[in-house]
C-alpha cells in the first residue's frame, strides 16, 4: 500500500514538473519572439511563424508573409515588449499563451506605447512549436511602463 502511495505521489510530482517545464518552454519561446521582432530578425521569425499563421492588430489582420514584410520594412518596429504576466494552457499539441504587456513600438514612423493582452497560439508539429496566431487586444488600463 505504501509503495502505491509513493508511486502515485511521484507520478503527480512528475506531471507537475513536466507541465511547468512546458509552460517555461512556451514562455521562453515567446520572449525570444519579442526579441527577434525587436531586432527585426525575420529569418528566425520566418521559421517560428506557421505558414498559415494569422496576426491580428489594431489596424488589421493578415498572414505570415505580410507580417514578415511589415517587420522587415520597418512599418511596425516592435522596439520593446515589457511583459508583466504570462499564463499558458495546453490543449493536446496546442499551447495558448496570454501575456499582459506594454508594447513600445514605432508604427508608420510614429512612436506608440500601448498596454495589450496578447494571445499567442502555438502548435507543435514535428517536435517544434510554431506560432499560428498572434492577437493584440488593447487594454483599458494605463500604461505601466515608466
Amino acid at each position: 500500500m505504501k509503495t502505491k502511495i509513493i508511486l502515485m505521489a511521484f507520478a503527480i510530482l512528475c506531471i507537475g514538473t513536466a507541465s511547468a517545464q512546458s509552460d517555461n518552454e512556451i514562455i521562453q519561446l515567446s520572449a525570444k519572439k519579442w526579441q527577434w521582432m525587436s531586432d527585426k530578425n525575420v529569418d528566425s521569425l520566418n521559421v517560428l511563424f506557421h505558414d498559415k499563421s494569422d496576426f491580428v492588430h489594431m489596424g488589421g489582420t493578415w498572414g505570415k508573409g505580410r507580417e514578415i514584410d511589415i517587420i522587415k520594412g520597418g512599418f511596425i518596429w516592435y522596439k520593446k515588449a515589457e511583459v508583466y504576466s504570462n499564463a499558458v494552457k495546453f490543449f493536446g499539441n496546442t499551447a495558448v499563451l496570454l501575456s499582459d504587456i506594454d508594447l513600445v513600438a514605432v508604427v508608420g514612423g510614429n512612436d506608440a506605447i500601448n498596454g495589450f493582452m496578447v494571445t499567442e497560439v502555438y502548435v507543435k508539429e514535428n517536435g517544434h512549436w510554431l506560432l499560428s496566431q498572434l492577437t493584440f487586444s488593447k487594454l483599458a488600463r494605463p500604461v505601466k511602463l515608466k
